[in-house]
């Protein structure tokens, strides 16, 4: 099996880190490249979903002030609204025949 670190399409920076040049569409030397291309790709897609539960639990508590001011703002327009509507008026009217 051909490792990375031996490939063409495989170039490793001055700090060790890797980047790879491969394209599976295109330049497959084995079988074995697809899947570690699909575990470097999942390992970004989870490094990702970890970022945004990251950000989401910082933006967590400005959202529950933010969602109970609206809630207040929207409880006080009922409140000054309700003065125009008859209590009676909540009810549908009966159909006389």
């Amino acid at each position: 099996m051909l490792e990375c670190k031996d490939c063409e399409f495989c170039e490793i920076l001055d700090n060790g880190r890797r980047t790879f040049k491969c394209d599976p569409f295109v330049n497959v030397k084995e079988e074995s490249c697809i899947a570690k291309w699909q575990l470097i790709r999942l390992d970004m897609l989870v490094a990702s979903y970890q970022k945004m539960i990251e950000w989401q639990t910082k933006m967590a508590p400005l959202q529950n002030k933010i969602f109970k001011y609206m809630q207040r703002e929207i409880e006080d327009m009922d409140e000054t609204e309700r003065w125009k509507v008859d209590p009676d008026e909540d009810s549908e009217p009966e159909d006389i025949e």
